[in-house]
């Protein structure tokens, strides 16, 4: 049985998935409150611009980058805590199978990834710097960045497995189940994950052609999880990238403005190319290649574009 067929052993009746979408956003409202009350405690001193509420560069501002970061990443963590919730009590779903198809969750998976990514993106970073360190300076402060670790380590991870879940997990499956093939969700879920990010800091620097890469992303992920029959890839991949980029470098228009060690102060648009289109239309396939030869993938028409059919009742009974 693969990942997507998983969900018909659960409820998986249509108004489910949006009772269950619509508990997430509950649990990111409720834990957006601590930031909107300190905005509002700002404004009620006189220390804050109403005006400027809707610029999200003002609003980094107006905090230490580590309480921003803090508030930035505390929505992701109610977001899990109530997907978790729904997918427990309104599909009577197990966490295992949301998560893999195998037996039981492969953590291997999910640090090898890690250390893959992690160790390529650092390099990355450094060979850059190497290169052209003018467009660098030094970040590093050993105590706010102590602090920073602190953070990144304790949430970035449930950010990034919180977006996993929702987008190559909940969706991918609820919406495999529905339409009953496999391209249509690893469409929706790819492009809805690129659009979540239309509000970056990002894309007002380097236009709307940045999406190609939060898209293409999300596309690399959906590819990973299908292929795979589960999250643990995409899940390592994501925290690797989230969580090196917060430590090793920031910039004034990203989305995360870090205490970082490095700062880039180059002009972003000059890089278009590279940091765009490079990861996308190149790095990208390679890494799913290298992965497709260790985990021996095979029959990828079918697997991202194949039906989704409905198991016999004697599979279910194999399967309990």
């Amino acid at each position: 049985m693969n990942y997507i067929q998983q969900a018909f052993k659960v409820q998986h009746e249509w108004w489910r998935y949006l009772l269950g979408a619509l508990m997430v956003f509950v649990g990111i409202g409720i834990f957006s409150v601590p930031h909107v009350a300190a905005i509002f405690l700002k404004q009620l001193k006189g220390e804050a611009d109403m005006s400027r509420m809707e610029d999200l560069n003002y609003l980094m501002t107006l905090f230490d980058p580590n309480l921003n970061l803090v508030f930035l990443l505390l929505p992701f963590v109610g977001g899990f805590v109530f997907l978790l919730l729904s997918v427990r009590v309104i599909h009577k779903q197990s966490l295992r199978s949301l998560t893999t198809s195998r037996d039981k969750i492969d953590w291997k998976r999910v640090f090898t990834i890690f250390l893959i990514w992690g160790t390529l993106s650092s390099s990355m970073v450094v060979i850059d710097y190497l290169i052209s360190p003018e467009n660098y300076v030094n970040n590093f402060d050993a105590g706010k960045f102590a602090i920073l670790a602190v953070i990144a380590l304790l949430l970035i991870p449930i950010q990034t497995s919180c977006e996993e879940y929702i987008f190559r997990g909940y969706l991918m499956q609820g919406i495999g189940v529905l339409a009953k093939n496999k391209w249509l969700p690893l469409l929706i879920t790819s492009v809805s994950f690129g659009l979540l990010h239309i509000s970056n800091p990002e894309v007002d620097k380097l236009g709307s052609i940045i999406l190609i890469y939060y898209i293409g992303t999300g596309f690399f992920l959906g590819i990973m999880t299908l292929m795979d029959e589960g999250l643990e890839l995409a899940i390592g991949f994501h925290a690797a990238n989230n969580l090196f980029t917060a430590l090793l470098v920031t910039a004034d228009w990203t989305a995360f403005q870090t205490y970082s060690i490095l700062k880039d102060i180059s002009d972003p648009t000059e890089a278009t190319i590279s940091d765009i289109f490079v990861p996308v239309f190149v790095i990208f396939p390679i890494i799913l290649l290298v992965l497709s030869k260790i985990y021996k993938w095979s029959d990828w028409r079918n697997k991202l574009l194949g039906p989704v059919e409905e198991p016999e009742a004697k599979d279910y009974k194999i399967l309990e």
